[in-house]
């Protein structure tokens, strides 16, 4: 045997000692598996998503592993990921995007072992449960800001998808606008994708052409519309994260999403194995939902109604979506005084008078 062949014999036995030595603490660990829908940047979606699973790993330590895919997206690949995930047999998989939903509910009846978490979904079973932040509620905040900035009264929201959330916080910026200005009118482009730099940016280009001076980057997983307002001089509003380095003079405000209590909470459930399929539903009274970095171009008194807004929303005194509200359509949804409730809201499928964009069929 040669020097070098000694040597590799010897480095190989010391590394199967090490295996074997650290294989009871390595079989203690409980994996944990994360789908992302976008890239885990330094702002957005996935990366809120990922201060969750970070405060998981603060909690509970050498305790967890991960096991993560990211920019992934929905359909096929996205079944067959989470697939190839469970066969790790992690005791919890969170499921980071709405179109998850239906292959993940699959995949839980076949596997009652692992529990799940889904974002933004509806349904549940014993083993799987959803997630959402009530963004209406800093949707409408961020509405009356815009309110007091705008100069054309027209609004341009780059929205993601025409889902019941997404539909939500475009009513409720746009009823938070008209409570200060009541001329307000909004222009939404639809994407149909969570992320796209280059189809976000030409939207936003199309909107600024048609006169808005307030964007609203809804759902859009990347900085590009937050950064390209600045370019063009606009205001502009991003989703989940706050975004403000992009954009540190144009910057309006951030509604910011928090996960990391459910993302514990959850965890600690699957480990203990008292999971419950049920829906969490968190808004600013929770810390789930608040609205950052509000520009300091707001008179002292515009800022006190934003702030007494938070607070109003933040103690259950007021609801972003309280009547009289009437749809584009004019029929009137909510009576003055009516509070829309969970289920309906849920489910909304209608925008209300000012937004002159339909929700595509």
């Amino acid at each position: 045997m040669t020097m070098t062949r000694r040597l590799l014999a010897a480095a190989a036995a010391a590394t199967a000692i090490a295996l074997m030595a650290a294989g009871p603490a390595a079989a203690q660990k409980v994996k944990i598996g994360v789908i992302y829908p976008s890239p885990i940047g330094d702002v957005g979606w996935a990366h809120e998503l990922d201060v969750g699973r970070e405060a998981i790993a603060k909690e509970l330590g050498d305790k967890v592993e991960f096991i993560k895919a990211e920019n992934i997206p929905e359909g096929p690949d996205a079944a067959r990921i989470m697939n190839q995930m469970a066969g790790e047999n992690p005791k919890l998989i969170i499921l980071g995007s709405f179109g998850y939903m239906n292959d993940g509910l699959k995949l839980a009846a076949r596997r009652s072992d692992i529990d799940f978490i889904h974002a933004s979904g509806y349904k549940t079973a014993p083993n799987f449960a959803w997630f959402l932040s009530r963004n209406y509620e800093s949707a409408y905040v961020a509405g009356l800001a815009a309110g007091y900035v705008t100069k054309t009264k027209v609004f341009g929201v780059v929205a993601a998808y025409p889902i019941p959330e997404v539909i939500s916080m475009i009513d409720t910026f746009t009823l938070g606008a008209q409570k200060v200005n009541p001329d307000i009118t909004v222009k939404v482009v639809w994407l149909n994708s969570w992320f796209d730099p280059n189809k976000s940016q030409e939207a936003a280009r199309s909107l600024v052409a048609q006169k808005a001076d307030v964007l609203f980057s809804l759902y859009q997983d990347t900085p590009e519309v937050v950064s390209l307002a600045e370019q063009l001089g606009v205001y502009v509003i991003s989703t989940s994260s706050d975004m403000k380095s992009y954009a540190p003079k144009k910057y309006l405000a951030g509604p910011h999403v928090n996960w990391s209590s459910f993302f514990v909470a959850s965890a600690k459930a699957a480990i203990a194995g008292n999971f419950k399929g049920e829906g969490y539903w968190g808004g600013m009274k929770d810390g789930a939902v608040s609205v950052v970095s509000i520009s300091p171009d707001l008179t002292a008194d515009q800022r006190k109604v934003v702030d007494d807004a938070i607070a109003d929303i933040t103690s259950g005194k007021f609801h972003p979506m309280t009547g009289p509200i009437t749809s584009q359509d004019g029929e009137l949804k909510l009576k003055p005084g009516e509070t829309i409730a969970d289920g309906p809201l849920l489910g909304i499928n209608w925008l209300v008078k000012g937004v002159e964009t339909r929700i595509p069929k």
